[in-house]
């Protein structure tokens, strides 16, 4: 988020980077949420709650991999690429005809070793290499075991690594397909292989994977997070190839919910489609695209909401924190909305915190991508609440939660056009997606009632941000009607 017109305070592109978010709560801040019996499917899927990693007394992998130590890192990861190989070993056939080969080789290394123990991938040393990879100059797979994928699990659980996995591999079957060749731009080649690993996903989550189990809450939500790892953090790097998390995430649910053969229609028109008039890059390298949160620029914020909707009453702001004593709705931190008065609740010093980007752990790993944003959004979801008052809609069940994320997307894709003067003072930054992504993903109150209750499945929260950004005001009133 930033004023308008003013300055605001590989290899072949197929490594992963290990910059993820956390993605598994089904509370908002400061109230534990109350599950809907029934919220949704996801996806077709019924919305279910479970174990998720390696199934407990599979049997173990017969695949092995060069230069492994043989712990348990590397059997989680050599026991992910068996099933993905098997996945592919039936889908590959129905896609694209003939027989599918598996990669000529897997392996694992340590990104710690040194001189003659360290050894070669992808003619790389991996001295200090804590990544993962598809390599085409030798149709191999490979992955640092001491580093990356060790602070994966411990982060965000056993599927992150699957899905990275399952991402690498499908550049391994873009290869041997011929889908992708070396005039396709890296960006349809990275959201084509996000795509594919949506697929497997969707086939771990139909309880079709021999080793492998997923639920459609906290688990999908972890490997959406993973996803997101591989985001591009700086969009003004010549490097950055993979996209934004939201068009990252965009890309693994339509592998998840259309399968494979949605991800050979990936090409650089559907991405640009996708991308509209949403910003790109920054005019200046020395952009940050933060803005305080203050009254001040809530004030402008809210001008911004009343062009955007242009209610017959606007609700008004109370400064003095989010506890309003609202007579007809619980109150949520750091931002709450009373239908009673009209009301939004603001507690200002945790509102700005909440928007205030935070350091970058020793890891390399933060849990979330946090900025200005996050903090906006949550403050136009609770005005999308009065809209859906003023609207006669409720504002207490699953709808409304849905509502208010695919109103908060439309709120987001309008801030990307100039509305003149009268509209505030604001325009969106890169990258202001991906925090609002990051906080769909985790607490979830941009999606969420006037309870501040939301629904358990982020890929059901994000999917109904996406439909505002992408549909407008019409597509959240066709999908989340009353």
């Amino acid at each position: 988020m930033s004023r308008a017109g003013v300055l605001a305070p590989g290899f072949v592109a197929m490594l992963a980077a290990a910059a993820l978010l956390a993605g598994c709560s089904t509370t908002t801040t400061g109230h534990a949420v109350s599950i809907y019996a029934n919220p949704f499917t996801v996806a077709g899927l019924p919305a279910s709650t479970g174990p998720n990693g390696l199934r407990p007394g599979a049997a173990p992998t017969a695949l092995g991999a060069d230069n492994t130590d043989d712990g348990p890192v590397d059997r989680l990861a050599i026991t992910a690429i068996d099933d993905i190989q098997s996945f592919w070993q039936a889908e590959y056939p129905r896609l694209f005809g003939g027989a599918f080969a598996n990669v000529t080789r897997i392996v694992s290394w340590d990104s710690d070793a040194d001189g003659d123990a360290a050894i070669n991938f992808c003619d790389m040393d991996t001295a200090g290499l804590a990544n993962a990879g598809y390599c085409p100059l030798d149709n191999t797979i490979g992955w640092d075991r001491t580093a990356l994928l060790p602070a994966l699990i411990d982060a965000f659980g056993e599927m992150s690594v699957v899905m990275i996995l399952a991402h690498e591999y499908g550049h391994a079957v873009q290869r041997q397909s011929g889908l992708v060749g070396d005039d396709v731009p890296g960006i349809v080649a990275e959201q084509q292989a996000d795509c594919f690993g949506g697929a497997f996903i969707r086939h771990v989550a139909e309880g079709k994977s021999p080793h492998f189990t997923l639920n459609t809450s906290d688990g999908l939500n972890s490997v959406l997070a993973a996803t997101v790892s591989i985001r591009d953090d700086d969009p003004n790097d010549p490097e950055s190839i993979h996209g934004s998390a939201f068009e990252r995430v965009t890309a693994v649910q339509t592998g998840f919910t259309d399968g494979a053969a949605a991800c050979t229609r990936i090409d650089l028109a559907d991405i640009e489609s996708r991308r509209g008039d949403l910003p790109q890059q920054f005019d200046s390298p020395d952009e940050t695209g933060e803005l305080p949160v203050t009254a001040a620029t809530l004030d402008e914020f809210h001008k911004a909401l009343d062009s955007i909707f242009a209610l017959e009453h606007s609700p008004s702001v109370n400064y003095s924190g989010a506890d309003t004593d609202c007579p007809d709705a619980s109150w949520t931190e750091p931002v709450s909305y009373c239908p009673a008065t009209n009301t939004i609740g603001v507690d200002l010093p945790a509102l700005a915190e909440r928007g205030t980007p935070n350091e970058v752990p020793a890891s390399g790993i933060p849990v979330t991508v946090t900025g200005d944003y996050n903090a906006y959004v949550v403050f136009g979801s609770r005005f999308s609440l009065a809209v859906q008052r003023e609207s006669g809609q409720s504002l207490t069940d699953a709808k409304t939660a849905l509502r208010a994320a695919c109103l908060s997307g439309v709120i987001t894709a309008a801030l990307a056009v100039d509305r003149g003067p009268a509209a505030g003072d604001f325009a969106l930054s890169p990258g202001d997606l991906d925090e609002a992504v990051s906080g769909l993903l985790t607490d979830g109150l941009a999606a969420s009632d006037a309870e501040g209750r939301t629904v358990p499945s982020g890929f059901s929260r994000v999917e109904a941000f996406r439909s505002g950004v992408l549909g407008g005001r019409g597509a959240c009133d066709a999908r989340y009607n009353d």
